[in-house]
């Protein structure tokens, strides 16, 4: 047996875990899943990695947010990933499971900031939303001409608003297993009911709560996967169409592709970076801190992925499409990073 293998035997007793995988010793190679907004960020940095010689390139799949912390949170041990991309911040309860599961020190590291689009083909009528406006439109039930809620009868863009296209409302986003989805709730839905429901968010909390977490099975929203390069070219099939996705995505395909503005405002890296565009969000990686030191180039990894040449506004990752933080709040991820720096169960909400 190979050292290695006996310190992953040493790690899984440990906490209190003891099946390994069938292979004769630990892994020479990390493994990534999670977020497919995150995916093509953290697979430019496992390339660059490879081609430095620090390590074997890291294999990365794209399983969706919620599906990657599932993964991450299973278990210690070479048969368990050693990070997980997240277009969120981890829940309290896959935090709980994860401690559960043996998984007992956990680093959270932000990458950067993207900014959650809703997309068109430029073919398509000119459009700008309100959060509002999208509620109405996707939320399952919206205020009926009483106020109280109904199902939601809004079959074109011009039954939400008579200045809207009278064309067919169809989006294509993300299922529910993926962070996107949590990212639309909260950042679209949530504040678009908060616009329209401010009496009921008084009355009765709960109910407003379900109303902008719940979306539309009647057609109007479709769940197109995990893969956002299929919105993509469903977009451009279908000019009448519009996609959720991530920013990067938006600016890969612009010459196809043209961002809706909410509020009034564009959804471009200036205005994401300074918060002006209100669908802005922060990008995480999570590392199993139990695993660095077994599966070799664990730390490496790391400090490549929040290395300048990478993060910075001028690095490879903003070219992109990912929108970097500001210099202090990198430098302290920097910092984090280096030390390891475990999450702690009081900052988890």
């Amino acid at each position: 047996m190979t050292k290695r293998y006996l310190a992953f035997t040493a790690l899984v007793a440990a906490s209190g875990m003891f099946a390994l995988a069938d292979t004769a010793s630990a892994r020479d190679q990390i493994r990534i899943v999670g977020s497919s907004t995150v995916y093509p960020f953290t697979t430019a940095v496992a390339e660059q990695f490879g081609k430095s010689g620090a390590g074997k390139t890291p294999v990365v799949e794209s399983t969706g947010t919620g599906g990657g912390m599932k993964l991450f949170c299973a278990g210690v041990g070479e048969s368990h990933p050693d990070l997980t991309n997240a277009s969120r911040a981890i829940k309290k309860g896959e935090f709980d499971d994860c401690q559960k599961n043996g998984v007992k020190d956990i680093v959270e590291i932000k990458v950067g900031i993207d900014g959650l689009t809703i997309a068109q083909s430029k073919a398509g009528p000119a459009m700008k939303l309100t959060m509002a406006q999208v509620y109405l439109a996707l939320a399952e039930q919206v205020p009926g001409t009483d106020g109280k809620l109904v199902a939601n009868p809004n079959k074109n863009w011009s039954d939400v608003d008579k200045s809207l296209p009278n064309i067919k409302i169809e989006v294509l986003g993300p299922p529910a297993t993926s962070g996107t989805r949590d990212s639309f709730h909260e950042l679209f839905l949530e504040v678009g009911a908060n616009k329209l429901l401010a009496d009921l968010k008084k009355a009765d909390p709960k109910a407003f709560d379900k109303a902008w977490k719940s979306i539309r099975k009647d057609g109007a929203y479709v769940e197109a996967g995990e893969n956002d390069n299929v919105i993509v070219q469903k977009l451009e099939a279908n000019k009448n169409a519009f996609g959720i996705f991530g920013y990067s995505f938006l600016e890969e395909n612009l010459a196809k592709l043209k961002g809706v503005p909410i509020d009034g405002v564009a959804p471009d890296y200036d205005a994401i970076s300074s918060g002006k565009y209100q669908g802005a969000r922060p990008l995480f990686i999570y590392v199993k801190k139990q695993h660095i030191g077994v599966v070799p180039g664990i730390d490496k990894f790391l400090a490549e992925y929040v290395s300048p040449k990478a993060m910075s506004k001028d690095g490879y990752l903003a070219r992109k499409g990912l929108v970097a933080l500001p210099k202090s709040e990198a430098d302290k991820v920097m910092s984090d990073a280096k030390s390891l720096k475990v999450l702690a169960a009081a900052d988890v909400k």
